[in-house]
């Protein structure tokens, strides 16, 4: 993870893009990169949903969107020292606690 994200930063600054790196702007670019992740999937069955990945031509357009959304979440956590992965971890450990696992059934 460190290290795709230094390579995200190092691409942006080789092309001087860091001005426009805002916190804003980058969590607006997620937000688009992630409806067209949605827009794949927008009329699918759900049964057609589980198998997108059965056609090259649609499983290589859910990778790709799939790596902008991830490169624009980690960029966006570069930018305001987010650890993304604390930050899951964390979020595990609280839902854990709002959403304990059932008992299981006594025999």
């Amino acid at each position: 993870m460190t290290a795709l994200r230094r390579r995200l930063a190092e691409f942006a600054a080789a092309r001087n893009w860091q001005p426009y790196h805002t916190p804003k702007n980058l969590v607006a670019a997620l937000s688009v990169e992630a409806a067209e992740l949605v827009e794949i999937f927008q009329w699918l069955t759900p049964e057609e949903s589980a198998r997108v990945m059965d056609d090259p031509g649609t499983a290589h357009r859910v990778r790709d969107e799939v790596a902008d959304v991830l490169a624009y979440l980690l960029q966006f956590c570069e930018v305001l020292d987010i650890d993304p992965l604390a930050a899951l971890a964390a979020k595990i450990d609280r839902n854990e606690q709002r959403f304990p696992a059932p008992d299981p059934p006594t025999p």
